[in-house]
């Protein structure tokens, strides 16, 4: 048994009592030496601040009944539990290098020194646990810390933003509402005032954000969710059509168990799997089309198999 159960054993054992416990039940319930137990009373008493007792007149341990009700620390967890806070720090860390790491390191030494009074080695969550985000844009922390600030405490930002469609930066002030995290890249949800609509910032081409001592307008959580649920991909807005994709048997392996949108219908019929997705914006649509190439059929609507067929032409183009 680790020292870890038996420090919960022994804690339950003094809880339950009525009256001073001898040395010899503690043995014998733990099945632990007279010495093991002395170091485990020190421990309870010293590190973990019981008022932890020995009563002679009775010859046997308490606590001390003119003391505040003890209990364990709340972060005193089972390794199940320790090692699944491990694993999320782990993840975090991947999801955005730096960003909690300052914050999180006191909690994960804690986490670590607990792991080891249990016995179980908490490099194990390093090893075998892994996170290898895919195309990241790496957002600095000088833009993330704030953007993530002035979201948390509903605080008006003032951005300088360089979209990809622009040939230069433009001065914002935005409203933020929401952090997104898609496909290894973050993205900041935020009523903008020159758009005088929701917009969505990509992180890395915000620069210069300023928080300002002003309150972001709510938008409310219905409306927020129909911008980004409501069709395909990172690009929200209302459905402008739906998508009717026809996939071999061979790709229809992987599909036919891939959720694209929380309202898709796919079904299998003779000719392959039939996969039908409402979407606003075809650019991310059609890269993920293209990704499957003759294993994949658009059926409709006819804009969107246009669009494809030019872009395979386009393709085609480069090799003959």
């Amino acid at each position: 048994m680790s020292r870890f159960d038996r420090i919960y054993r022994i804690h339950d054992i003094l809880r339950s009592a009525r009256h001073p416990v001898p040395m010899r039940r503690f043995t014998q319930a733990l099945e632990a030496s007279r010495n093991t137990l002395t170091r485990d009373f020190e421990y309870l008493r010293d590190t973990l601040g019981a008022p932890l007792v020995y009563n002679r007149e009775r010859n046997g341990h308490e606590y001390d009944p003119e003391a505040p009700v003890f209990e364990l620390p709340g972060f005193w967890m089972n390794p199940g539990e320790l090692y699944a806070l491990l694993a999320c720090e782990q993840l975090l860390e991947a999801v955005q290098p730096g960003m909690m790491a300052h914050r999180l390191a006191p909690l994960k030494e804690r986490i670590r020194h607990l792991l080891g009074e249990t016995g179980h080695d908490a490099e194990r969550i390093s090893e075998r646990i892994q996170v290898q985000p895919m195309q990241v844009r790496n957002s600095a922390r000088r833009v993330f810390d704030p953007v993530a600030e002035a979201t948390l405490c509903a605080k008006v930002l003032d951005i300088s933003y360089h979209g990809r469609s622009n040939a230069s930066a433009t001065r914002r002030r935005v409203h933020p509402q929401r952090l997104l995290h898609y496909r290894s890249n973050w993205y900041l949800l935020a009523h903008c005032e020159q758009a005088a609509a929701l917009r969505l910032f990509s992180l890395d081409r915000i620069s210069h954000p300023d928080i300002l001592d002003e309150a972001a307008i709510p938008v409310a959580a219905a409306d927020l969710d129909a911008y980004t649920s409501s069709s395909f991909g990172i690009f929200g807005g209302e459905p402008k059509g739906i998508a009717h994709l026809r996939f071999s048997d061979h790709a229809a392996q992987w599909v036919a168990d891939e959720q694209w949108h929380p309202d898709q219908s796919g079904e299998w019929r003779s000719d392959g799997f039939h996969l039908e997705v409402p979407y606003a914006d075809t650019r991310e649509l059609v890269m993920d089309i293209l990704r499957y190439g003759a294993d994949v059929e658009v059926m409709g609507p006819g804009e969107l198999r246009d669009e494809v067929v030019e872009r395979v032409r386009k393709m085609a183009g480069l090799y003959c």
